[in-house]
């Protein structure tokens, strides 16, 4: 008898180490598509139900601006009951269309891009398109036809390109002179941002007799730092007398900044750059580069988070949120609490 008792009491034991295996282990169709784990205080994994994660492919994890984009989503999301997957393209478009791929098959519950080509990444967000999952892009936009974005956040870049502008004006003062564009014509934000740029020295030249200014070329400065340098080395030698340039990120500017520096003309041309990084502060702050139109990718990220919330309780978005730009200068550097 007491045998037969010990034989039911393991067979029960077993039941029930079954059924909870099966309860920790499994989920049903109705639960969130991911996941993640803890400990229960005897050091059991135990499943931490999320509503779902997003997934978010960024240009490059290297400039400090996108990676503030992705961390500030994270933060953002999570508060909401999301998880925030983060990779890189680096630059690389076909790259960045396979990160696309992985999502679809990891079925996120919406994608985000920063896309490394603004028409090229037109095909990954069509694959996204017709798995059903919502796209948005945040500061750098899609150009391809034919794609659908729910909502693209980002900072004004055309105004923000007409700041730049100004504050070259206002370094070169009443001489003027000779100035060139350091660009990044694969990425619609930077496309925008010489727009704006553009138009705003246009109108400057109509009004002027003296102190016009004439934008002799136009290089790809890759946005970052070793482009940079290599074409302002590049601008250097073919316009020795150039008094300008626009440079359209702080790696860039910074690149650029080396290479003057290099060749003794640090203090003859004004450098005007765009971002407000960390580092382009500072070398504000130090006199060597004038000015920064400075974006807020902390905005933009927490905006793309609110925007895809949004969309998932069903409510209208607009299909572009845009984040004005503030002009940054010495004195604002010398008066800013992060640099002292």
């Amino acid at each position: 008898m007491n045998t037969l008792l010990s034989i039911l009491a393991r067979a029960s034991g077993l039941g029930f180490a079954i059924g909870l295996a099966f309860s920790v282990g499994c989920s049903t169709k109705n639960e969130a598509p991911s996941a993640a784990t803890g400990a229960d205080a005897s050091g059991v994994k135990l499943s931490i139900k999320t509503k779902g994660t997003i997934g978010l492919s960024v240009l490059t994890l290297t400039n400090p601006f996108f990676k503030e984009i992705a961390d500030s989503m994270t933060a953002e999301a999570r508060q909401a009951g999301y998880e925030v997957l983060v990779v890189s393209g680096e630059f690389d478009v076909a790259k960045q269309q396979n990160q696309v791929k992985d999502f679809i098959v990891k079925k996120v519950a919406a994608i985000v891009l920063t896309p490394c080509d603004s028409k090229s990444i037109g095909p990954a967000i069509q694959e996204a398109n017709g798995a059903g999952i919502p796209v948005f892009t945040a500061d750098i936009a899609c150009l391809a036809p034919g794609v659908k974005v729910v909502s693209h956040i980002a900072t004004d870049n055309y105004s923000g390109g007409k700041e730049a502008a100004k504050a070259m004006i206002e370094a070169l003062g009443e001489t003027g002179g000779r100035i060139a564009i350091l660009d990044h014509k694969i990425v619609e934000s930077c496309i925008l941002r010489v727009q704006g740029f553009k138009e705003v020295i246009e109108k400057h030249n109509a009004g002027q007799t003296a102190g016009r200014i004439q934008i002799v070329s136009e290089l790809p400065g890759g946005g970052v730092k070793d482009q940079g340098y290599k074409a302002a080395e590049d601008l250097l030698q073919a316009h020795p007398d150039l008094v300008g340039i626009f440079a359209i990120n702080d790696p860039t500017a910074l690149g650029a900044r080396a290479a003057l520096e290099k060749a003794g003309k640090a203090d003859q041309i004004k450098l005007v750059g765009f971002d407000g990084q960390p580092e382009g502060k500072q070398a504000i702050k130090e006199g060597k580069i004038y000015a920064d139109p400075i974006q807020f990718p902390d905005k933009i990220g927490v905006e793309t988070v609110r925007a895809i919330l949004k969309h998932f309780a069903g409510e209208s978005v607009p299909a572009q949120l845009l984040i004005p730009t503030g002009l940054y200068r010495k004195a604002d550097a010398e008066r800013d609490p992060a640099l002292q």
